[in-house]
């Protein structure tokens, strides 16, 4: 079987360093709020080109406290408007309401899958504050039309670059090229944590210090309490461990952009719908999402031929139950996505060989 991940075998290229790693940590005997994650903050930060990081308990919660920290400092209030991708992670729009704001979907482009920046425009509203963009799948979703878009209303742009780190845009970090972004760094994200860990990056120094006061009970000062925080820290263990996991964050990436073209110079498949080219730089490939008719049908026959393989996802945040409000809005493209989408392996522990058995068994499907 090849799986669709292995964490073990992802964990074993880097073991002894690990190892190592989280061995200093149990000598030290500082678990929390300690060296080592002033240590990752701070490698984060350069490698991303931001003036801070704050590493919190996740990447939900990286997203709900920079929303939360607007709110605080009196830049948002609850009832306003953020325009969000409809094809996302149920986490982006969660980050939303848990702020009592009002999250607007926007479909997206049926050949990126991303947010149609297009569309922008005509949802802002005199209620609209944000846009979240949200780097699906790996591939960056910024346009400098996006950029200028917020610039010229004069809205904040939070980036959500759970699945995307080491992408890039013009030369620079996705993570970067808004005013915040939330980062997560769930085990089996490009950048993973052996545990649940996020991080928010921004250049703000006021967003920097209200999001390091939230997610430590409100306290900016011991047993002092500004403001109605929550427990939300990054513990010494996993930023020890992501360390040395960003240590290898490029070449990892680049393995993946070697396993992305051979699926894409390989598949030939005429039922199977392609993720659309884009520069090198834009795409670490969290996710290679593919397109396909009788969805179900093909990850039954690639199960078969000891190939395993994921949906990424199966219903969109808008038809889920928990937003029964929402249920009966329509968006064809979102939905065509979510009722289509299928994730082949993909990551630095699959060999090329690997890759290119996958490619062939798609391609031997018959509908």
């Amino acid at each position: 079987m090849i799986p669709y991940i292995s964490l073990a075998k992802r964990t074993q290229r880097h073991q002894q360093e690990i190892l190592e790693a989280t061995n200093r940590v149990v000598a030290s005997g500082w678990f929390l709020l300690g060296p080592e994650l002033q240590s990752f903050e701070q490698e984060y930060a350069s490698y991303i080109h931001s003036r801070y990081c704050v590493g919190v308990g996740n990447g939900l919660d990286a997203l709900t406290l920079i929303y939360r920290a607007y709110i605080e400092m009196g830049m948002m209030q609850p009832g306003d408007e953020v325009i969000v991708p409809a094809n996302t992670y149920i986490a982006s729009i969660l980050a939303i309401t848990e702020n009592q704001l009002v999250p607007i979907l926007v479909e997206p482009l049926p050949e990126s899958l991303q947010i149609d920046e297009n569309l922008i425009e005509q949802n802002i509203t005199p209620r609209t504050k944000s846009v979240m963009i949200v780097h699906l799948y790996g591939r960056c979703a910024y346009t400098d039309k996006i950029g200028q878009i917020c610039k010229t209303y004069n809205l904040l742009l939070v980036e959500d670059n759970a699945q995307a780190h080491g992408c890039r845009f013009g030369g620079k970090m996705t993570g970067s090229l808004g005013h915040a972004a939330g980062h997560s760094f769930y085990p089996t994200k490009n950048l993973g944590a052996l545990g649940d860990a996020g991080a928010v990056t921004t250049d703000d120094p006021d967003l920097a210090e209200m999001v390091r006061a939230l997610r430590n009970y409100g306290s900016a000062r011991k047993y002092e309490f500004s403001k109605i925080g929550r427990n939300s820290r990054m513990d010494e263990m996993q930023a020890a461990i992501l360390s040395v996991r960003l240590k290898h964050l490029e070449e990892d990436n680049q393995i993946r952009r070697r396993l992305a073209n051979c699926y894409s110079s390989r598949l030939s498949n005429p039922m199977v719908h392609l993720p659309a080219p884009m520069s090198e730089e834009q795409n670490v490939w969290h996710i290679y999402p593919i397109l396909a008719e009788n969805r179900s049908k093909l990850q039954d026959d690639l199960r078969q031929q000891g190939i395993e393989t994921q949906v990424h996802y199966p219903v969109p945040p808008h038809r889920q139950a928990c937003y029964k409000q929402w249920n009966n809005l329509h968006l064809p493209i979102t939905e065509y996505i979510h009722s289509h989408e299928l994730s082949l392996p993909i990551g630095p522990e699959l060999s090329v060989e690997e890759a290119e058995y996958i490619a062939e068994a798609v391609n031997r499907f018959e509908y």
